[in-house]
């Protein structure tokens, strides 16, 4: 079975080759490829066991039994036919969610047995950990994964070699337009494959976007199965069209009012909590943008949410791919104008790729800025920091748009740096304002994660 790589993976063998390792948690949503990611760590090793503790309920009691992970470890041995030995066995725990004593026993083999190759990871990983005060402080690490990045997608669909040329491009120096093009054909198709592993698979086996439709089908239907798990005081109902809601709003202020069913505003943020826990979606706090760090400043009044992948929401969305969709065809074949400023998926794509490329030891928050005066329409889409300093980022089209929200903040902040981020070339824009120079670099939308994986030269 072929192998996408993740960026995941660089992560993973340092933390195999680091001397005084933890027990280490990949948490992510369900389907995102964690398992895959380790089994492929796994053939690094002489011997790997997995141990999934969904597929084998018998695995439970032994857990439940028995708290000493040397006794743990011979019996796994026996059971797996597979020696257990520090430093040439990856010991892997599957769906740990489904056992707190499983949970609890990495603390032990962080005491007890600290040289062996320890693994776990799971869906609805959130929710258990919630159960346990407390959970494993100093004593096991985490590491947070998603669904493929744009890069990631380029790299499956062997077009790898390309994002040596992205990583090198700046304003200052662009790509060349053939390549630029070929780049932005390859987005818009991201964009409705999106980056789950199965369909990305789909897609590079086949070619047809059908095949891709049925395997996001079962996939969110496995999130909605999931919905019973999460929590017995909300119902799945609630659930269900709180996401809708999420994803009818995509690009604007979440509001509550807005949810089929009238339920209650508390209920609706429990809903919402819930499905950030899931790794369903993630918020977009608004900040006030006087400073950093840019939490200090949040105001819990404006959310917005974003849904975990863009091929899922259009699933949602009841999209044809193979139809003639007015969506589909603004994806496929609109202008680039009409894309960006229309389809709300690209703001959500940039909001993804940010989050992506960060430092998969730390979750990436999001933030926006509005100005929240009487009467006052402007707002900027991200604001994140950058370099020590507050870098305002504005999802628009092409070189026509005025970006007066983007001008009215770096005005108002005392800014000179910005970023546009299109389905343009790299670029940039320079205007006196207020006796400064002020410079609005852009970025293609494609590129945009450069922002929080590595420093991209401004001029």
């Amino acid at each position: 079975m072929s192998y996408f790589r993740r960026n995941i993976d660089d992560v993973l063998i340092e933390w195999k080759n680091t001397t005084n390792r933890k027990p280490l948690l990949v948490r992510g949503a369900r389907q995102i490829g964690k398992s895959r990611s380790i089994r492929h760590l796994g053939e690094s090793f002489k011997y790997f066991i997995e141990v999934n503790f969904e597929a084998n309920k018998s695995i439970l009691e032994l857990f439940e039994q028995e708290s000493d992970v040397n006794v743990l470890c011979q019996r796994l041995s026996i059971l797996y036919s597979t020696p257990i030995v520090a430093g040439e066995t990856l010991l892997f725990f599957d769906e740990i969610q489904s056992s707190d004593a499983a949970l609890k026993s990495l603390w032990f083999f962080k005491e007890n047995l600290p040289q062996l190759h320890v693994i776990a990871a799971g869906s609805l990983l959130e929710f258990a950990l919630k159960r346990i005060s407390s959970y494993g402080v100093g004593r096991v690490s985490s590491v947070f994964m998603y669904p493929m990045s744009f890069n990631e997608f380029l790299t499956a669909i062997g077009k790898g070699n390309w994002i040596d040329a992205i990583n090198t491009a700046t304003p200052a120096h662009p790509l060349f337009d053939a390549l630029h093009d070929k780049l932005v054909g390859d987005y818009r198709t991201f964009l409705m494959v999106g980056g789950m592993p199965a369909s990305v698979k789909a897609w590079v086996e086949t070619n047809d976007f059908r095949k891709c439709i049925n395997e996001l089908a079962d996939i969110q239907q496995s999130y909605y199965d999931d919905f019973s798990k999460y929590s017995h005081t909300i119902s799945p109902e609630l659930l269900r069209n709180t996401l809708q809601s999420v994803i009818s709003q995509t690009g604007g202020k979440f509001v509550y009012s807005k949810v089929v069913g009238g339920s209650p505003t508390n209920d609706i943020k429990r809903a919402l909590s819930l499905m950030i826990d899931a790794g369903l979606i993630v918020k977009i706090n608004h900040t006030a943008a006087n400073g950093l760090p840019l939490g200090a400043e949040v105001n819990d009044k404006f959310s917005r949410y974003i849904y975990l992948d863009t091929g899922l929401l259009l699933r949602i969305l009841d999209l044809d791919f193979g139809g003639s969709n007015p969506i589909n065809e603004l994806i496929l074949t609109g202008s680039e104008e009409n894309l960006v400023n229309k389809g709300k998926l690209a703001e959500m794509s940039v909001g993804w790729e940010l989050i992506k490329h960060s430092d998969v030891r730390h979750r990436y928050q999001l933030f926006y800025w509005e100005n929240l005066a009487n009467g006052a329409t402007s707002e900027v889409d991200f604001v994140i920091p950058y370099q020590m300093e507050i870098l305002p980022i504005e999802v628009k089209s092409g070189k026509s748009g005025k970006m007066k929200s983007l001008r009215l903040f770096m005005q108002k902040k005392h800014l000179i740096q910005a970023i546009r981020s299109s389905l343009e070339n790299f670029g940039q824009l320079q205007y006196e304002d207020a006796g400064e120079t002020r410079t609005i670099n852009i970025i293609p939308i494609y590129a945009i994660g450069r922002l929080t994986d590595t420093h991209i030269v401004m001029g």
